[in-house]
């Protein structure tokens, strides 16, 4: 469910009514269609069970629009007050169903339509499990040209980037990457970096900005200090290890700053000297000779 596709929509959401009830909350609405995989019969009531059932936690699909957590429980709860979906909390997040769902067509009444095709007669089915979900099965069942098929699915298992070389997040990722890099050649583990997939820590920048509510300008002072940091600079190889340990990261860089209070020197106190004083009289000495210099 991860790569895209097409997937119907049913029209009548574009309603007023529905408009004013789902509000801010479609894109959530969306994201269930999307990821529903089946659907049931509950009630009379043709029901989209989404991911097969699988509990979802409020976090995944955060992430997946890159809203904040807090955004998208405000919104689950507007589509389930107002009979959207249905919840059931579990352990592991919530189980989404959709309600009234149409993402898969079915006919009610099964027949064939005639259709008349140069002069001649063929029949077409009413009854199709689901529409085709991306290009690839698309040629598949209307056309079946191997060649194009074959230049679909390359295209299809090519994924774009999400974020271009002029975005905030890959230059976050960029600036890191680069000083990672040098950290990993002179530790001589620059295999461990040689595979990284900026797309990736890319991402992992926009959700320590986003989801994590990190300052930009914090999170570059701590990349500063991570890679000159002896102990941590080894450690912290990768934006997913920073996003992981920034807390822990920018507690120690703040305590590494602070300076280092002065030990306040003692002020002299001339009773000090006449103690001093009786002690070396007391221990025999000549009273003479008894340094009284500070």
């Amino acid at each position: 469910m991860s790569d895209s596709f097409y997937f119907p929509v049913f029209t009548g959401i574009l309603t007023k009514e529905h408009v004013e009830k789902i509000g801010p909350a479609v894109w959530e609405f969306l994201w269930l269609i999307a990821k529903t995989t089946k659907e049931v019969t509950e009630d009379g009531e043709t029901i989209g069970i989404v991911l097969g059932g699988q509990p979802i936690k409020n976090i995944e699909i955060a992430e997946s629009l890159g809203y904040s957590l807090a955004k998208v429980e405000r919104n689950i709860s507007i589509l389930r007050k107002h009979g959207y979906v249905i919840t059931k909390r579990t352990p592991y997040g919530n189980i989404f169903k959709v309600k009234k769902s149409k993402k898969f067509y079915k006919n009610e009444i099964k027949k064939k339509r005639t259709l008349k095709y140069e002069g001649t007669e063929r029949s077409e089915p009413s009854n199709m499990d689901r529409e085709p979900s991306n290009m690839t099965e698309r040629t598949l069942k209307y056309e079946g040209n191997k060649e194009d098929i074959k230049d679909i699915k390359d295209i299809n298992n090519t994924r774009q980037k999400k974020y271009d070389e002029d975005n905030t997040y890959f230059k976050m990722a960029k600036y890191f990457y680069d000083k990672v890099e040098v950290v990993a050649n002179e530790a001589g583990v620059s295999h461990l970096i040689k595979k990284s997939n900026l797309q990736t820590w890319a991402d992992d920048m926009r959700k320590l900005i986003e989801l994590d509510g990190v300052d930009k300008h914090l999170a570059k002072q701590v990349m500063d200090w991570v890679t000159q940091d002896s102990f941590w600079r080894t450690n912290v190889l990768s934006a997913k290890k920073l996003r992981e340990k920034f807390t822990e990261l920018a507690i120690k860089m703040n305590a590494d700053k602070k300076p280092v209070q002065p030990k306040q020197k003692l002020q002299y106190d001339p009773r000090d000297k006449e103690i001093a004083f009786q002690q070396w009289v007391q221990g025999g000495n000549n009273p003479d000779d008894f340094d009284w210099s500070n």
